[in-house]
């Protein structure tokens, strides 16, 4: 594949070492040591950064992680390993930011459960915003909430002909499973910045679908 440019935007190198060490999980060493090369990467193989906050993970990383598995395995299973690599992202580094989003006490899982995820949502998009360059803001739109990224990761500098942040809608898969006690919802790319669009918008119900 060919390689994107630097963006000059970053995640935290623990962001990236997590999400490396989530590949690994669902993938195995070898498989992701195979994207690495693949995506131009090389130099991670054996060598995943620190993890410490400082934003040296860049956007075009991430992206070309997400674009050398759609070339590997195709739209449809490099999809379903972003999907489970995101979910594992969450478990490893969001859930230790529960205080700063606004749902590490007890009180909070007495609450309705729209109000959980809408609590729960803004408080992973402050997260995102306040310890990486991606941009991001949240909004409840009645009878479905909107979690919209204006700087993303993971289309960054690619050309995709459908929404294919999929590694991010894991991510939120998990973390509304995490709030919610247990409960999955269903989320969907409507808008990609890949595809020429102003922001990866993701659309979810605010009913559980299991």
């Amino acid at each position: 594949m060919q390689p994107i440019p630097l963006s000059g935007f970053a995640n935290s190198n623990k962001y990236g070492r997590i999400t490396l060490l989530a590949l690994e999980e669902v993938m195995g060493k070898h498989g992701v040591n195979a994207i690495l090369n693949l995506a131009r990467l090389a130099h991670f193989v054996d060598n995943y950064p620190p993890a410490n906050l400082e934003r040296q993970f860049d956007f075009a990383y991430t992206s070309s992680l997400m674009g050398a598995l759609e070339e590997m395995y195709g739209v449809r299973g490099g999809r379903v390993f972003a999907l489970r690599a995101g979910k594992a992202t969450f478990e490893d580094l969001l859930s230790n930011y529960g205080a700063m989003a606004g749902v590490g006490d007890v009180a909070f899982r007495m609450l309705p459960l729209h109000l959980k995820m809408r609590i729960g949502l803004g408080g992973m998009a402050r997260v995102f915003s306040s310890i990486s360059d991606q941009l991001t803001k949240f909004e409840d739109k009645g009878d479905h909430f909107v979690y919209s990224i204006q700087r993303c990761p993971a289309c960054w500098g690619r050309h995709t002909e459908k929404p294919g942040c999929f590694i991010m809608a894991g991510i939120i898969m998990a973390g509304l499973k995490w709030v919610s006690n247990g409960h999955d919802f269903r989320v969907s790319e409507a808008t990609c910045i890949g595809m020429g669009d102003a922001s990866c918008d993701f659309i979810i119900s605010k009913e559980p679908i299991s």
